[in-house]
C-alpha cells in the first residue's frame, strides 16, 4: 500500500528537466535558515551549497575529505566545513553531537552524499558499502539530528536518491549479499529504494512535528565524479558509451548540466508548493509519476530515465525498513 498514492502525481510546478538551480531559487529567501548538506562540496552537492548560500542560508558541509572540501568551497561565504564519514558510525555520532550541542535549529537536512556501482566492500559492521553509505548513514545521521529538526518548526529532510531504485527492491532476507552473488547494480538499487522508503516513513512520523521528508532523482547528469569507479562495461551494455569506452556525443548532449541536476534538490528543499505535501518522490522539479510499466526506459535516452516504482513507496515496507534499520545499526530513532 502506498501511503501517498493520491499525492504521488505531478503538480505542474512550472519547472521542468531543463530548469536550473538558479531558476528554482528565484524569489526564495533563506535568511536565518540553517542547512546541513552531506557531500556539499562536489558535483550537484557543491552547486546546491552555492545556491543555498546565494539565497541567504547558513550552510554546514560535512565532508569525508576536508582538504578537497576546503579547496572546492574556497571563497564561498557563510559556510562551515566539518568532518563526517557516513560509513563510520562513530564519525556520524561525533558530528551530530557537536551540532546538537551548539543549540541551533536545523531547517534543512539534505542527505546528498552517496556512492555508486562500487566493488563489494563492507564497513566495520559487515554492512555492504552502498547500503551503509547511501541509506544507513543518512538514517543514522537524521536520527541523531532529529532534536534540531524538530526545533526548526518547519524543517525538511531531502534524500537525494536515484532512478537506480528501479534496479532492485530492498532485500530484507539478504541485504548484505551474504547468501547471494554480489551485483553492484542490485546493491545500488536497494540502497536507493531504502532511501525512498525512509522518506515515506520519516514524513509519516515527522509531520506531527512539522518536519516533512522527500526523496528525489536528480536526473542523468554529466560532469560529476559519482561514477568514478563504475566498470566501463556497464556503460557499454547500457548503450551510452562506444566500444572504446567513450561517451557517445549524442548521449552526452542530452544529459543534464550540474545546475540542472541540482534543481530538483533545491525545489524539494524550498518550494512552497510542497508545504502541505510530503513523503513523495520527485524528479525534474516536480512530483514524479508512478511507473506502471508504461515507460520504455533507455539509458541512451536520458529523458526516459524517470518514474518511481510502487515498491519504493510502499507504506508497510517503509515501516518494516525503519525497524529493520534500527536493528541493523543498533540505534533507536524515536521521533517523539
Amino acid at each position: 500500500m502506498i501511503q501517498n498514492k493520491n499525492l504521488q502525481n505531478p503538480i505542474y510546478s512550472g519547472f521542468n528537466a531543463k530548469s536550473t538551480s538558479e531558476d528554482v531559487i528565484k524569489g526564495i529567501d533563506l535568511s536565518e535558515k540553517t542547512v546541513i548538506i552531506t557531500g556539499g562540496y562536489a558535483g550537484i552537492g557543491l552547486e546546491t551549497t552555492k545556491i543555498l548560500v546565494l539565497a541567504g542560508a547558513r550552510v554546514i558541509v560535512p565532508a569525508r575529505d576536508i582538504e578537497k572540501a576546503t579547496k572546492n568551497l574556497a571563497g564561498i561565504q557563510n559556510i562551515e566545513i566539518e568532518l563526517l564519514d557516513l560509513i563510520d558510525p562513530n564519525s556520524i555520532d561525533a558530528f551530530a553531537e557537536k551540532f546538537i550541542s551548539s543549540g541551533r535549529k536545523l531547517d534543512l537536512l539534505i542527505n546528498n552524499a552517496g556512492i555508486m556501482w562500487v566493488p563489494l566492500r563492507r564497513d566495520s559492521r559487515g554492512i555492504e558499502s552502498q547500503l551503509a553509505t547511501n541509506y544507513l548513514g543518512q538514517f543514522h545521521l537524521t536520527a541523531k539530528l532529529w532534536p534540531a529538526l524538530k526545533k526548526a518548526n518547519g524543517a525538511r529532510v531531502i534524500n537525494v536518491s536515484s532512478y537506480g531504485h528501479q534496479m532492485s527492491p530492498f532485500n530484507f532476507e539478504d541485504p548484505n549479499f551474504e547468501n547471494r552473488e554480489y551485483q553492484t547494480l542490485l546493491g545500488y538499487g536497494q540502497s536507493k529504494t531504502a532511501s525512498n522508503l525512509f522518506a515515506v516513513e520519516l514524513d509519516s512520523r515527522g509531520k506531527a512535528y512539522n518536519v516533512r521528508a522527500y526523496s528525489l532523482h536528480p536526473g542523468s547528469v554529466y560532469g560529476t565524479d559519482l561514477g568514478r569507479e563504475e566498470p566501463i562495461e556497464l556503460y557499454k551494455q547500457m548503450g551510452t558509451h562506444d566500444a572504446d569506452g567513450n561517451i557517445k556525443p549524442e548521449v552526452e548532449a542530452k544529459l543534464k548540466t550540474i545546475p540542472q541536476g541540482a534543481a530538483t534538490t533545491i525545489w524539494c528543499a524550498t518550494s512552497p508548493l510542497l508545504d502541505n505535501i510530503g513523503g513523495v518522490y520527485c524528479e525534474n522539479c516536480d512530483i514524479a509519476e508512478i511507473d506502471h510499466g508504461q515507460i520504455e526506459h533507455r539509458f541512451d535516452e536520458p529523458s526516459t530515465i524517470r518514474g518511481v516504482q510502487y515498491y519504493s513507496l510502499d507504506q508497510e515496507n517503509a515501516k518494516r525498513l525503519w525497524e529493520f534499520s534500527e536493528e541493523m545499526i543498533g540505534i533507536q530513532f524515536n521521533v517523539d
